[in-house]
């Protein structure tokens, strides 16, 4: 069995070139349109760059940057940028010509962005609704052709422009950047909440 491909720290990564759709290539493939490494050192940056991404129609690596949003958002905001990057999967799917998986995701999309307001951090909510409901009127229409990715290609925001706060009440951009966190700041968050008594209980006791 070959060796898998690992980080310096010995964790696993896929080392393989990928398309611009994120599908695995052979080593050496040439002639192929590749998928880029993107390293934001900020959340800021991380947000323009996967509004760039996507407005070029390269959801994957859209998506992967706006992951960098996802994590670092408050709670609040989680379901905000987690659906918002569920459109850009559902554009990945388009691509790769995978019907079942883009409406699978354009349901999820569309029933976490319900929780919100019509605008949010910039973010046109009612515009990203719309495309969900669009998008799947026309994948479940079965004598019509299948929507292409062009259907995604505009950033749902609003003309201001989409923004990134920490603070769940901020009401404009911080005044100073974000770093990208290393691991999502809800899951850091979660670990710190003290258990349930129900937890606790379960737990086997250490001196066991």
């Amino acid at each position: 069995m070959p060796e898998r491909d690992r980080r310096d720290d010995g964790r696993p990564e896929q080392a393989r070139p990928r398309d611009r759709t994120g599908r695995p290539l052979p080593y050496g493939t040439t002639g192929v349109a590749l998928t880029e490494d993107h390293e934001p050192e900020t959340v800021e940056e991380a947000l323009e760059l996967g509004i760039g991404l996507w407005s070029q129609q390269r959801f994957f690596e859209a998506h992967e940057c706006l992951e960098a949003v996802w994590h670092a958002a408050p709670v609040q905001d989680r379901d905000l940028w987690q659906g918002v990057i569920q459109l850009a999967v559902a554009g990945v799917h388009l691509q790769r010509g995978n019907l079942a998986g883009a409406r699978a995701i354009l349901d999820k999309a569309a029933e976490r962005l319900a929780a919100y307001p019509r605008q949010r951090r910039g973010i046109d909510v009612a515009m990203a609704r719309r495309t969900c409901a669009e998008l799947r009127a026309a994948l479940d229409e079965p004598s019509a052709t299948p929507p292409g990715p062009e259907r995604l290609a505009v950033f749902p925001q609003t003309p201001p422009g989409a923004w990134f706060s920490p603070d769940a009440a901020a009401m404009e951009p911080p005044a100073t950047p974000t770093p990208v966190p290393d691991e999502p700041v809800w899951l850091e968050a979660a670990r710190r909440r003290a258990p349930t008594r129900s937890e606790a209980s379960a737990r086997p006791d250490d001196a066991r």
